[in-house]
């Protein structure tokens, strides 16, 4: 038996996973980017993993209600500089930064770091946490 399912395109499933990524960040539903835009919280869902394309406009309208550039959709996406400098030690550093981000304990701590405004405390919990990774490490 032949399969005829197409395989989502690498790129579209990046920017699924930016447009998935962006909006559990800011702790928005898929009902209600969906309902922003006009479309089913399904629509949502295939646009995340990439199984449907994200047209131009539509991804215009994402970045606004998800208020971040259409460039942050594209950013470390597979492709032509993938043999650039970093290569694919750049890639496995980001996908690990969306999977860190896209568990619950990655999205509370993002979450509560931003709100901390005073640039030395927050420098003071980046050395406390890489202490602690580093006693974990010698464990």
């Amino acid at each position: 038996m032949i399969e005829n399912k197409k395989k989502p395109n690498p790129i579209d499933i990046h920017v699924g996973s930016r447009i998935r990524l962006r909006r559990t960040m800011l702790g928005m539903s898929q009902e209600k980017l969906g309902e922003s835009l006009g479309i089913t919280f399904q629509q949502i869902q295939k646009y995340e993993k990439g199984t449907n394309r994200v047209g131009a406009s539509r991804l215009q309208n994402i970045s606004s209600i998800l208020n971040v550039p259409v460039s942050f959709f594209f950013e470390d996406a597979p492709g032509e500089h993938a043999g650039a400098v970093g290569g694919m030690a750049e890639a496995s550093s980001s996908n690990y930064v969306v999977d860190f981000l896209s568990s619950s304990e990655g999205l509370q701590l993002n979450r509560a770091f931003v709100k901390i405004s005073d640039p030395k405390v927050r420098r003071k919990v980046v050395e406390l946490v890489k202490a602690l990774a580093a006693e974990a490490d010698a464990d």
